[in-house]
């Protein structure tokens, strides 16, 4: 299976940049990973909320193909332990599905186009964080679920 974290925007901060990078080398051990990077969408001042979600969200949508299952990570979506992820993910790789997309969106979230062609919405949590901060949470739980389904010593209960 490979997988790939599609965000919008680029990490502006090195520090956390470094640390996203050292997250996204250690799941290359595990799986072929990739971070997509879409380009932040230009003169925001001047659109709503809406069409800067369905500008975000058709950038987007033009990352995926028919066959991608794609899961959002999204405040709505469920709520697992790192555990549970962790079979979540199994799950998947068992079902023969060959791509797994994680989208993260924007600052307002998904349009309803991206909402329609998802297939499963995970929150990480009730909080709310910065998009750039979601990114390493991201990458350091797919990480540690990878961890987990190896019995490697990372993940500690």
């Amino acid at each position: 299976m490979k997988l790939k974290l599609v965000v919008v925007g680029k990490t502006d901060d090195p520090q956390l940049a470094k640390l996203i990078a050292t997250y996204e080398s250690r799941l290359s051990h595990y799986l072929k990973f990739e971070m997509v990077v879409l380009p932040t969408i230009k003169n925001t001042k001047n659109l709503s909320e809406e069409e800067q979600k369905l500008k975000e969200g058709g950038l987007i949508l033009h990352t995926l193909t028919a066959s991608d299952y794609v899961t959002l990570l999204d405040e709505k979506g469920k709520q697992f332990t790192s555990k549970e992820f962790s079979n979540y993910l199994q799950k998947r790789m068992n079902s023969g599905i060959k791509n797994l997309v994680l989208v993260v969106g924007g600052p307002y979230g998904f349009s309803q186009p991206v909402y329609e062609r998802c297939n499963d919405r995970i929150s990480l949590s009730k909080m709310t964080f910065s998009h750039q901060m979601v990114r390493l949470f991201a990458v350091e739980q797919l990480y540690r679920a990878f961890t987990i389904l190896r019995n490697e010593p990372y993940h500690h209960e």
